[in-house]
C-alpha cells in the first residue's frame, strides 16, 4: 500500500528544519541581500557561516552518512523533507547543507577512505565539500555524451607518477563552494587518448593541497549567499589512495550512482523556493486591498495562487517519489530524480513569476522578497544541467532502466 504520511520522527525533523530556516537562515539571507543592495564589499560565507555552523550542529550536513562513521544514517526521503524546509529561507544558503556530497565517499569509497574522511566530516564544527567538474571551454552536458571521440569532454589531466597523481587543469567559474570548501571532488582524465566515459576519475583533494587555488567570487543572477569561482590545479599532487573508485569509473560512480541524490536534493530545494513564493504572495493577497476588498477575492489573483498550489503539490510528490526510488534501490531512480528536478525548477520559476505579478509594482521592488525569489528560481534552469539537457538525460536513463529492468 502506498502512503504519503510522515512518521512522527520525520515530522519532528521537518519542524526542526522549518524553525531553523526562519530563525537562523532567513536573517542571514536578508543581511547578504542588504549588503549587496548597498554595494558594500563582503564575502557571503562570512555572513552565513555562523548560521551554517548551527545547522551542522543539528546534523543537517551528515544526515545521509551511516551511523558507524558518525552520521545520522537517515534516508533520502528524510533529506528532501529537510531540504524543502531549509529552502524556504533562500535557495543559495541551503546548498551549504547538501548532505548529498558525502555520498561520493559513502557509495564509491573504500572502507579505508570512509574511515579516513567521513568521521572528520561528521565531527568538524562545519565541513563544506565541493565538486570541481565543469570546465570553461567544455559543455557540462559532455558528461552525458555517448560519442567515443576522446576530444570531447573535460581536459583536466591526472598523470600517474608512482603512487601519486599530478593533476593539472582549470575548472569553470561557477564551481559551487569554491574558495570556502574544506575539500573538493576533482574530476580529471587519466588517459586523453580514450573517450571521457572510459578515462575520467574522481579525486578527493583537501583545500590546503599545494597547487590548488581559486579565482574571484563569480557574481551570479541569484543565490547570492553562495560562492562560485574558478578552480585552478597546478601540479596538484594527491596520493593514489585519494582516488575514489577505479581509473575511468567517474561515469559509473557519479552519473549513475550519485547523480540521483544530487538531482533529488535540488528538486526539494526548488520545491521549497516555490512554496516560499506562494506563501509570500498569498499573505500579501490577503492584506492588500483593491476595490475595497483584499485582492485575493479577485479571480485573477485567486487563479494564480491556485496554479501555484497545484504545481507545488505535483513537484513535492515527484520529489518524494524519486527519493523513495533511491531508498528502495529502484532502477528508475535516475530517471525519476531528473524528472523531479526539471519539474521543481519549472514550478519555482512559475511561482516566483506569479508572486511578482500578484504584488504588482511592489513585486519588482528590491526591498520585497519577490525579486530575490525570482532570481533564485531562475538559477535552477542552468544549475546542474539545463532543462533541455536534463530532459534528454531523463529519456536516456529511462532507456537504460528498461534495458536492465
Amino acid at each position: 500500500m502506498i502512503g504519503f504520511s510522515l512518521t512522527e520522527e520525520q515530522r519532528m525533523l521537518q519542524a526542526t528544519a522549518r524553525d531553523f530556516a526562519q530563525q537562523e537562515l532567513k536573517p542571514a539571507v536578508a543581511e547578504v541581500q542588504r549588503l549587496k543592495r548597498a554595494n558594500i564589499p563582503h564575502q557571503p560565507w562570512d555572513v552565513c557561516k555562523d548560521a551554517v555552523k548551527k545547522g551542522a550542529e543539528l546534523g543537517f550536513n551528515k544526515l545521509l552518512i551511516p551511523e558507524q562513521y558518525g552520521g545520522l544514517g537517515r534516508d533520502c526521503i528524510d533529506h528532501v523533507i529537510i531540504q524543502e524546509e531549509l529552502a524556504t529561507a533562500g535557495g543559495g544558503i541551503t546548498g551549504y547543507f547538501a548532505a548529498t556530497f558525502p555520498m561520493m565517499i559513502v557509495i564509491g569509497g573504500t572502507e579505508e577512505q570512509k574511515n579516513r574522511w567521513l568521521p572528520e566530516i561528521c565531527s568538524s564544527e562545519v565541513f563544506i565539500l565541493a565538486s570541481a567538474g565543469n570546465e570553461p571551454d567544455v559543455a557540462g552536458s559532455d558528461f552525458l555524451c555517448p560519442y567515443p571521440d576522446p576530444k570531447i569532454g573535460i581536459k583536466t589531466f591526472a598523470r600517474r607518477e608512482g603512487d601519486e597523481y599530478i593533476i593539472n587543469g582549470c575548472k569553470a567559474a561557477f564551481c559551487t563552494h569554491a574558495g570556502v570548501a574544506d575539500a573538493y571532488f576533482v574530476m580529471a582524465r587519466t588517459d586523453l587518448s580514450r573517450p571521457m566515459r572510459e578515462s575520467s576519475s574522481t579525486f578527493y583533494v583537501p583545500a590546503d593541497t599545494p597547487g590548488l587555488s581559486f579565482g574571484k567570487n563569480t557574481e551570479m543572477l541569484g543565490q547570492c549567499t553562495m560562492h562560485h569561482s574558478e578552480v585552478y590545479l597546478d601540479d596538484v599532487r594527491v596520493p593514489e589512495t585519494n582516488r575514489i573508485g577505479g581509473e575511468g569509473e567517474l561515469s559509473s560512480l557519479f552519473v549513475i550512482k550519485c547523480l540521483p541524490y544530487f538531482g533529488t536534493g535540488l528538486a526539494a530545494i526548488y520545491t521549497g523556493l516555490a512554496r516560499a513564493a506562494y506563501d509570500y504572495a498569498s499573505a500579501y493577497a490577503h492584506e492588500r486591498k483593491s476595490w475595497g476588498q483584499p485582492i485575493v477575492r479577485h479571480q485573477a489573483v485567486t487563479l494564480k495562487l491556485a496554479d501555484m498550489l497545484v504545481n507545488i503539490e505535483a513537484a513535492r510528490l515527484m520529489t518524494w517519489d524519486a527519493a523513495c526510488a533511491i531508498d528502495s534501490g529502484s532502477h528508475l531512480a535516475n530517471m525519476k530524480s531528473t524528472a523531479a528536478k526539471t519539474l521543481a525548477v519549472d514550478t519555482a520559476i512559475q511561482c516566483a513569476e506569479n508572486a511578482v505579478k500578484i504584488l504588482g509594482g511592489y513585486g519588482v521592488a528590491e526591498e520585497y522578497e519577490t525579486v530575490r525569489m525570482l532570481q533564485d528560481a531562475w538559477m535552477g534552469y542552468s544549475c546542474d544541467g539545463t532543462r533541455d539537457t536534463l530532459r534528454l538525460g531523463m529519456m536516456a536513463f529511462l532507456e537504460m532502466a528498461q534495458g536492465s529492468g
